[in-house]
């Protein structure tokens, strides 16, 4: 397999699950970060969804660029395609990522990009309703909250300010004082 690249945007960046040889700073162009996934495994249920994020069509994205060690790429696709594939919501691609870096390159990077034709696909919720559904979301790797607070300290913590994900957050906040 050739050289292998991992993009994260989300919970791949605060807690990637996969071993690598080095990660840069990413920007992904025609892309952007977006709570736009209904979540019934990792963040709620069938019953209760949560809320995901998902690399959703037009703007940019700021992330995190792993480079997976070579050797590691099949085991790595295999981990990953079991991690954010259970209900095949996201279309596998890959996607040229400038390194911001100081290095001046880009890579060719494995993507997770929203496949708006699914059902799990919540589109573009106001505040409100991202409030209410984040929530009440309780799933198999725990509570949505919680994955909208650390997602978006982690964001902070590597200098990318998301408005509106922060803007949640905080309501959030409020909410569990």
């Amino acid at each position: 397999m050739a050289e292998l690249w991992v993009f994260g945007y989300g919970s791949l960046m605060w807690r990637p699950g996969f071993a690598f040889e080095a990660s840069a700073p990413g920007l992904l162009k025609g892309a952007h970060r977006a709570l736009c996934v209904y979540s019934i495994f990792h963040r709620g249920t069938q019953e209760q969804p949560g809320l995901v994020l998902g690399l959703d069509r037009g703007g940019a994205c700021r992330g995190v660029a792993y480079k997976i060690a070579a050797g590691a790429e099949e085991a790595t696709v295999a981990y990953l395609r079991e991690r954010e594939q259970i209900t095949e919501v996201y279309v596998e691609a890959y996607r040229k990522v400038a390194l911001l870096d100081g290095s001046a390159r880009s890579v060719s990077a494995l993507t997770y990009l929203v496949d708006r034709t699914h059902g799990q696909y919540a589109g573009d919720l106001s505040l409100d309703e991202q409030l209410n559904v984040v929530r009440g979301g309780k799933g198999q790797s725990g509570e949505n909250v919680e994955y909208v607070l650390n997602t978006v300290r982690h964001l902070e913590d590597e200098g990318v300010h998301d408005p509106l994900l922060a803007a949640l957050a905080a309501r959030l906040a409020q909410h569990l004082k």
